[in-house]
């Protein structure tokens, strides 16, 4: 599992994943490359993106593109998430718990590089069910789409936001 970073235009591009595959043909194989790529600012926005190409530089610049493109906004608490939340995505299922101020990132390798690229800073989050890297940002990305905010449910309950806060 490859992880590279870097930043370009003020977006946080990380490499989850480059994988080798090989069509069978009749003179031998043919091997291409497919990467996983996931692309945030930072600060709530976040992109997947699957690239796929006969060179690693053009399928991570293919990933690249097309997760800029996907970029969506998350509801964050601070620095962490608002709520405990489950998600999944096939047989990849994660857990994802908020975490006070300087607690850090708790997370396996291709969850944590999605909650740096989104700017989540503390939070623990345990892998349950499959550990196939590209199901795992999935079902994280999932979960965090669907995070709501305290003011959406407020709303959504015809109730004061103090009211919320307060639970």
């Amino acid at each position: 599992m490859a992880e590279n970073n870097s930043e370009k235009n003020g977006l946080i591009e990380k490499v989850i994943r480059v994988n080798r595959v090989a069509k069978v043909v009749k003179g031998g194989r043919r091997f291409s490359f497919s990467a996983l790529v996931v692309v945030g600012d930072g600060h709530g926005k976040v992109g997947l993106g699957l690239g796929k190409a006969n060179e690693v530089v053009e399928a991570i610049r293919k990933a690249v593109e097309q997760a800029s493109v996907n970029m969506r906004k998350i509801n964050m608490q601070g620095t962490s998430i608002p709520y405990v939340t489950t998600s999944r995505f096939g047989s990849g299922k994660v857990l994802m718990k908020p975490a006070e101020k300087g607690h850090g990132i708790i997370a396996a390798g291709a969850v944590r590089a999605v909650m740096e690229a989104v700017g989540i800073m503390d939070i623990s989050v345990k892998c349950l069910g499959s550990r196939n890297a590209n199901n795992l940002v999935r079902s994280t990305l999932n979960g965090l789409y669907n995070l709501r905010s305290n003011e959406w449910t407020a709303k959504a309950r015809g109730k004061d936001i103090n009211y919320i806060n307060e639970q």
